[in-house]
């Protein structure tokens, strides 16, 4: 009986191949033995996926998602049939000091993405990364995905706009494009240290109190890695199937956690609750409360997560002690 590789010699374009998704997906696309184009804007040294030596394994496309005729060249020359979207501009701070930027990364790289695949004849699936700052604020808590999509800040405001555009090209030319919809992404690769998880092991390894920027109080979904990859692979799997095409889907563990509250786990785990977070209490821009409601991607995909949490985050810092090991050993010769 022959078993069917969904994946074996799969043509895939990744964005935001170098990113701490896109590094993961890579990684597990190639040992699916799929046949992966990873668009590269930045050459990241330290990055995971060299570490992962993803470089050397998958073809690489140097370039950024402003470039259309790069984005057409891409699809069309590789003839690729299947895209996960993971490249943004992530960070909410850099958005509101420099909101043009990512207005220019997330809005303008998406439809141009998005028309370079139209204008493709083989392409089977693209899925689309929005986020749960999508539906900015609401009052009605967890996020379902009929909630309208109000982002009113410059992070938000992308992310709603990617949202809306992906669905356009469903709607009106039938480009067969799904939406998801995630928490706070955590895992080992995150080199963003202003993130509260990748930010707290780093101090605390160095034996310094972690920064919370915010009060602390702020409620979010937190993800791991792997089941990140997990949810992205599922829906494009019924995808080309010929299910979940034109959907939006939440991906979340339904138990959302405040700041305060995760990096007290993350202390704990690392045997340093001697050293308490210093609270600047200076984010600005921020929506008290975001989590989801995951039971759409539950019931129609079959997508739950594995990993506790306590779980995730013995992997995930593990994978920033090596790191940081690492870097003061090559610092010191």
């Amino acid at each position: 009986m022959i078993v069917e590789q969904p994946w074996h010699y799969r043509r895939v374009l990744v964005t935001g191949a170098t990113g701490l998704l896109g590094s993961w997906l890579t990684a597990w696309l190639v040992e699916q033995k799929a046949e992966v184009v990873a668009l590269v804007r930045d050459a990241v040294p330290r990055a995971n996926f060299r570490r992962l030596g993803l470089d050397q394994r998958v073809n690489v496309v140097q370039g950024s998602l402003e470039d259309y005729q790069l984005l057409e060249r891409t699809v069309n020359e590789y003839e690729v049939e299947v895209i996960f979207h993971i490249a943004a501009q992530t960070l909410v701070g850099i958005a509101n000091r420099n909101p043009i930027s990512t207005f220019t990364s997330n809005i303008q790289g998406t439809w141009n993405l998005l028309e370079a695949a139209r204008r493709h004849t083989g392409l089977r699936a693209l899925v689309v990364a929005s986020s749960d700052k999508a539906y900015g604020t609401q009052a009605d808590l967890p996020y379902r995905e009929e909630a309208p999509l109000v982002g009113r800040h410059p992070y938000d405001v992308s992310k709603s706009c990617v949202d809306l555009i992906a669905q356009s090209y469903w709607h009106t030319y039938q480009l067969p494009v799904s939406v998801t919809r995630c928490g706070n992404f955590y895992g080992g690769g995150d080199l963003n240290f202003n993130r509260i998880v990748p930010g707290t092991i780093r101090s605390l390894h160095q034996g310094e109190r972690p920064i919370v920027r915010s009060d602390g109080t702020l409620r979010r979904d937190y993800v791991y890695i792997k089941e990140a990859v997990g949810a992205y692979v599922k829906l494009a799997e019924h995808m080309l199937n010929g299910d979940a095409i034109g959907e939006c889907y939440n991906f979340s563990t339904n138990h959302p956690l405040r700041v305060l509250e995760i990096i007290e786990e993350i202390s704990r785990l690392m045997g340093r609750t001697d050293l308490s977070p210093v609270i600047q209490n200076q984010a600005t821009n921020e929506i008290p409360d975001q989590f989801l409601d995951g039971s759409k991607a539950a019931k129609e995909l079959g997508w739950s997560p594995h990993f506790t949490l306590e779980e995730g985050l013995r992997e995930t810092i593990a994978w920033y002690q090596g790191f940081l090991d690492d870097d003061a050993a090559e610092g010191s010769k």
